[in-house]
């Protein structure tokens, strides 16, 4: 399964409109609550984790380094 940034962002959006729907309360938002902070905390990493990658690539792409000098983890 190869997931992008861009299915993120519809997770996210996803989530949002979730915690907007008004007939949500007690614990039923409070689940949703939850669950969008742990959502939040996943995306924040995966973001993470590609500004890694980009700066690695413009890291290259100045000639700072050399591409097989890249760990693989980021090639």
């Amino acid at each position: 399964m190869k997931n992008k940034l861009s299915d993120l962002n519809d997770h996210l959006f996803l989530q949002l409109e979730r915690l907007n729907d008004e007939n949500l309360t007690g614990e039923l938002l409070t689940t949703e609550i939850e669950r969008a902070k742990a959502i939040s905390g996943v995306a924040a990493n995966i973001v993470g984790a590609a500004k890694v990658t980009v700066d690695a690539m413009k890291l290259i792409g100045k000639g700072d380094i050399s591409k097989e000098a890249m760990p693989k983890l980021l090639s």
